[in-house]
């Protein structure tokens, strides 16, 4: 009886993911769910020249319980994948290899790796060599239209497709398979189909039938048309693009063709017989770390516990280096006490047990071998710092035992898991530390890791936009109509289409955005481009080809093609290289002062009680201070007025969305001004620190241990559930957690369900105490610098960001305050870097960061400088050579002052064309050798040949400082308010003279217009973001919709004006934001007739003397609105601006209330909206934006809830 065809003979072994890039659109998991649901039992993976989502999909696999039949459909060179002559290369075919076995895996993984790495022309090939090399283990599939055979075939060349098939045969023997598809009427397709039947028959090559899957679902296909376009760049509407378009080239049900191939039953059963064949066991979770090599007669065991121990003795019995290397791990321990012993011995036997003895030395090895060579590393951020191993053997800087730091934190005893310690090194050395690990284990075992760049939202939508040819300003206002990421996470574009009520109308009432909303939904996630992780780097314990394929990533640099979180998977040692400019700027800061004031800094014993420092911090002077430097942060230093170390480490943790509502009970705690108090006793040892309030992970965990006796490991268990919001872990350990405190200590069962509530919402912000210690450390290190060496913290700070021009003008200001005046460059005096003037309180702009020089350029000045200073324009060009300083770095340095202190500018500028000819012969000359013979009389002949010819018409100061701003980014020898001071210290406030205090105040201020940001809103109408600039600061006017068109004239950049608006220092949330706005109601040019008109008064303009105040709080903090039942809603601090009351009577009709946020969304302003809600008025809730109070906006929402419901005082 004949066999009847079901689904599970048959196998999908001919899949693309969106892991081929922007031609697959299919997702991973849906792949593997969709077979699993038409009665698969099987299935196969087959990206283009890539193997990157290999390990998700046999995770995905095996949750599921399918076979993963892992694949690749490779490009096949049409000679050697190493030859790239355009005549004979650019052809390449497609064919299909599966791993057979662990071999066929390993081999799949070198031939994928040796076409990214050497044989990329256009495509990652490789070539019948390669193929032949490493053919064990890999099952073959001739490949679809575009393959070898079927390119001949298509063609005719029967004779070329046999001669073909017989070699892959002859190397392959029974692993080689003819692939046919079926794609309908295709004539191509049934002229392949027909020769491959004829080939099978006379090679006896067995046939199979594959469906060549580029997404999911039937009704993807037009979504994948537009994802062919975002690739290469088309219309839809184009003729000639690329396109799969009838080839239905879906995940098709077995179903659609088991009977139509009843007749040819091996076509199906072939494919099951593959996958029968194809049995690749990848083991996950194995800890795979290089053997370190160890001294004769040393273990990596025995080798770590002596370098521990003499690290012990120089961090704790504080013995010179040279000493303690001599001593023995008894020796050291008697000089040691208890509780450092004990909690060594701990570490080191769980370390011990987990085999984690390499671990430790290879870190160790390479951040002492780059601290020797003077990189700075940071103190060690993340859970690391909680090992007192690595703060013995240097890998950290933080003393676990004084900060409180909890070792399960790192390494929790009750579970192996690889550990995780974040290096931070200075970015410009970065490249050094990872070399070394090159060369001492290997290039072969070394490599960068792969990072997938998706689609999101907003960027899907503006691709679909453009493929359908939507009008720009269209798509950019559909794009912004999605809502931004919530604390870095995405909403995914269906959920904001349902949820977000703009979004949802655009969608139901604009048919152009429904057709773009609903293919951007298909295209949201798909893979889009690679790019290098910024910190991972993976060292393997053999070639890492073995463990996982390679490719070539951006500059030349090698990565592996599994990213992150396949690499942890496996068990590879994974490391985090992240550099970071502050400890650059750190860096420079500490050669300059060695080299200036002859001091060595070493940050290792730096002592964390500095007075200097902590007046620096207690007067919020933060500006370029690491994590501390924005003005919320500033305002609450000056408030907390830190003493202690714990004190930094805790705003570090508390400046947070979240735990930022406990920042002023903590000022008070600390203070005195509010008391402190416990749920319980046994709270105190871990609360104390923080004067009782709840901030680190590692305070419930040591609450955990002491309060309901939990072991290190359950406490790890308790983090880890609250710090990822394991809902159900959470839920199986809260019995625990309540009833071993009430055994353990006698807690009171209501205040530990008190506690737990607390804690269930601490989930929601919780940190990290090692990691926010860490960024202390380097917070305090940079204000250490800043307070005590000034000079040399600024030059190192402005040069780190000498790119920035934002930045730089920030620092330039803090200078000024600091009273350090910053220096135009200098061709005498200037460097490559920023660099001081010693004991003048001066720094000297930087000549590299002169625009259109370079750092060529000005190391060939300073080669030239070392002879001597330069006494003229004609000695700097005799001696500098003009290869090196061009024409256009001439006038860049010119322009930007760099030669005031030998001519005029204007001079130098109508001379230029005299200048470098002079300088262009004499590098011909001195090339030629003709300067060798009496040199000295050529140069006094060459230098009376340069005559400086007065410039008939000099350029206005105004002009100067326009090419300082080109040049240098800023203004620097002067100020183009200069001009104006006069009349702005009468007729304006500046920036530094509002404060918070003056929210809603009406005022007058004015400046220059430094930048000017249009935007759509949501409703079609345009607003401006102004950059505004006075002589103390900078700062952001906005011009709403309704005064747009009454200003747009006065917007031109570079003008001085003056503006007539409201502060607003509060942000939508109501709470005070780190920069004051100023919202315009009118802007006024000042012209120089205004100017020349104007009549001082001798009198400098104030609060009361310029502005008409709009009270909209009294001088109590706002507390939030109550939520008791009475009349009206209690509102803290009584508004004199206007504030809309809404009253909600059903607050179940949430249509209604979409409908009101939409109507209010349409009026922004800086007035307050609550919501008053239930029939008895027992609420309220104030929303969370500010709103513009119209007759319009009252009148529409008169209409929803009725004229009653809406009171405006």
């Amino acid at each position: 009886m004949a066999h009847i065809l079901q689904s599970s003979d048959y196998v999908h072994l001919h899949n693309h993911t969106h892991h081929s890039l922007l031609d697959g659109m299919t997702k991973v998991r849906p792949l593997v769910e969709r077979v699993k649901q038409m009665g698969m039992e099987a299935v196969a993976m087959t990206d283009h020249g890539t193997l990157s989502g290999a390990i998700e999909f046999y995770k995905a696999c095996k949750e599921e319980g399918i076979k993963p039949i892992i694949g690749m459909e490779a490009y096949v060179a049409a000679r050697s994948h190493t030859d790239r002559d355009p005549s004979k290369d650019k052809a390449r075919f497609h064919l299909i290899l599966l791993a057979m076995n662990n071999i066929g895996y390993e081999n799949l993984m070198r031939l994928s790796t040796i076409a990214n790495l050497h044989g990329v022309y256009y495509k990652p090939r490789i070539d019948h060599a390669l193929l032949e090399k490493y053919n064990e283990g890999i099952i073959v599939l001739s490949g679809c239209a575009s393959g070898e055979i079927g390119e001949a075939l298509k063609i005719n060349d029967y004779a070329g497709a046999k001669k073909t098939a017989s070699w892959y045969k002859k190397i392959f023997g029974d692993r080689y398979y003819l692939e046919m598809q079926d794609h309908g009427d295709w004539e191509d397709q049934l002229t392949i189909n027909a020769g491959l039947e004829k080939l099978s028959s006379e090679l006896q090559i067995p046939m199979v039938l594959t469906g060549d899957a580029h997404y999911l679902e039937k009704d993807d296909a037009e979504a994948h048309e537009i994802l062919l376009c975002v690739g290469t760049g088309s219309y839809l509407s184009d003729t000639d693009r690329m396109s799969l378009e009838g080839f239905h080239l879906h995940v098709k049900d077995p179903k659609e063709f088991l009977g139509k191939y009843a007749e040819r039953p091996e076509l199906i059963i072939n494919s099951k017989k593959i996958a029968e064949r194809c049995n690749v066991d990848i083991e996950l979770g194995r800890i795979l770390i290089p053997t370190f090599p160890t001294p004769h007669g040393e273990t990596e065991k025995s080798l770590l516990h002596t370098l521990v121990y003499r690290g012990l003795a120089m961090r704790y019995a504080h013995i010179d280096p040279d000493t303690a290397q001599s001593l023995s791990i008894k020796e050291v321990q008697k000089k040691l006490d208890k509780d450092i012993l004990e909690r060594t011995a701990f570490e080191l036997d769980v370390i011990d047990s987990m085999n984690f003895n390499g671990y430790f030395l290879i870190v160790q090895d390479f951040i002492n071998w780059g601290k020797d060579r003077g990189i700075i590393f940071g103190p060690g951020r993340g859970s690391a710092a909680g090992s007192i191993i690595a703060y013995a053997i240097n890998i950290t800087d933080l003393d676990p035992i004084k900060y409180d730091l909890l070792f399960e934190r790192f390494l929790n005893p009750d579970r192996i898991s690889m550990p995780d310690i974040d290096i931070d090194i200075q970015d410009t050395r970065r490249d050094e530390v990872i070399q070394y690990c090159v060369e001492k284990y290997g290039e072969d075992r070394v490599a960068n890791i792969v990072t997938f760049g998706t689609m999101a939202a907003r960027a899907a939508v503006r691709d679909v936009a453009r493929v359908l040819e939507v009008p720009y300003a269209e798509a950019d206002r559909l794009a912004k109509l999605i809502p931004p990421p919530v604390q870095g996470r995405h909403i995914p574009l269906e959920t904001s289409r349902d949820a977000d009520p703009d979004l949802k109308r655009e969608y139901e009432t604009n048919e152009r955005a429904h057709e773009v909303i609903d293919f951007a939904s298909k295209l949201e996630g798909t893979i889009r481009s690679h790019g290098v992780h910024a910190a991972g780097v993976v060292i393997a314990p053999d070639e890492l080809v073995k463990f996982a394929p390679l490719e070539m990533a951006q500059k030349g640099v090698i990565s592996t093609q599994y990213s992150m979180f396949p690499i942890e998977d496996l068990g590879l040692l994974k490391m985090d290289f992240l550099g970071l400019s502050n400890l650059t700027i750190i860096q420079q800061a500490m050669r300059v002062v060695k080299k200036v004031y002859g001091v060595d800094i070493d940050l290792q014993t730096l002592s964390l009680d500095d007075k200097k420092t902590y007046e620096l911090f207690q007067r919020g002077d933060t500006t370029g201070v690491f994590q501390l430097e924005s003005a919320g942060m500033k305002r609450y230093l000056r408030q907390l007025k830190p003493t202690v170390f714990d004190d930094i480490i805790a705003m570090v943790a508390l400046y947070r969305p979240g735990p930022m509502q406990f920042i002023e009970s903590f000022i008070k705690r600390k203070h005195g001004q509010e008391k402190i108090t416990y749920l319980h006793p046994k709270m105190e040892n871990a609360l104390s620190n923080t004067y009782g309030i709840l901030v680190y992970q590692e305070q419930f965990m040591q609450i955990s241990k002491d309060l309901a006796g939990f072991t290190g490991g359950q406490a790890d268990t308790l983090r880890k559930a609250v710090g990822k919001k394991i809902m159900a872990m959470m839920k199986k350990i809260k019995p625990e957690f309540v009833e071993g405190a009430i055994k353990h200590s006698n807690a009171d069962r209501a205040l530990m369900e008190k506690f737990w509530e607390q804690l269930e919402e601490f989930a929601n912000y919780c940190f990290n105490k090692s990691h926010a210690a860490c960024y202390a450390m380097i917070a305090y290190w940079t204000a250490y610098l800043k307070a005590h060496y000034p000079d040399a913290f600024m030059a190192a700070l402005m040069t780190s960001d000498q790119d920035n021009i934002d930045r730089l003008a920030i620092e330039i200001s803090e200078c000024q305050h600091m009273g350090l005046q910053v220096l135009p460059p200098d061709i005498n005096e200037s460097f490559v870097e920023f660099s001081i003037v010693p004991k003048k309180k001066q720094i000297r702009f930087g000549m590299a960061a002169i625009k259109g020089v370079g750092v060529g350029a000005v190391e060939a000045i300073l080669s030239a400088r070392e002879d001597g200073v330069f006494t003229s324009v004609e000695d700097f060009a005799r001696r500098v050579p003009a290869s090196k300083v061009n024409r256009r770095v001439w006038e860049s340095l010119i322009k930007s002052g760099a030669f005031d202190s030998f001519h005029d500018r204007s001079d130098l500028l109508y001379n230029l064309d005299n200048i470098t000819g002079l300088a262009s012969k004499l590098q011909k000359e001195t090339l030629s050798g003709q300067t060798n013979l009496f040199g000295e009389l050529d140069a006094v002949n060459n230098d009376s040949l340069l005559r400086i010819v007065a410039a008939p018409q000099k350029h206005t100061d105004k002009e100067k400082l326009t090419w300082e701003r080109e040049l240098l980014g800023l203004y620097l020898s002067a100020h183009p308010l200069d001009h104006y001071t006069t009349f702005l210290h009468e007729q304006t406030l500046t920036i530094n003279q509002l404060t918070h205090n003056n929210d809603a105040v009406r005022v007058t201020v004015g400046g220059i217009i430094s930048t000017i940001r249009t935007v759509m809103t949501k409703s079609g109408g345009k607003m401006a973001f102004i950059g505004m600039e006075d002589a103390h600061g900078e700062y952001e006017a906005i011009v709403f919709p309704r005064q747009f068109e009454s200003v747009v004239k006065t917007l031109i950049q570079d003008a001085v004006v003056k503006i007539n608006g409201t502060v607003q220092a509060r942000g939508r949330d109501g709470n005070f934001q780190d920069d004051i706005k100023i919202i315009v109601e009118s802007i006024e040019p000042i012209t120089d007739n205004i100017l020349k008109d104007y009549e001082s008064t001798g009198e400098k303009a104030s609060l009361e003397s310029v502005s008409t105040i709009r009270k909209r709080y009294n001088k109590k903090t706002p507390q939030p609105i109550e939520t008791s039942s009475s009349d009206r809603p209690k509102i803290s601090s009584t508004p004199s601006k206007s504030v809309l009351y809404i009253h909600i009577k059903d607050t179940s009709d949430h249509d209604t209330l979409r409908a009101a946020k939409a109507i209010m969304s349409k009026h922004p302003g800086i007035a307050e909206a609550v919501m008053v809600l239930g029939e008895d008025k027992s609420s309220a809730m104030r929303l969370p934006f500010r709103i513009d109070i119209t007759h319009e906006l009252e009148n529409q929402l008169s209409q929803l809830f009725g004229k009653e419901c809406i009171v405006t005082k």
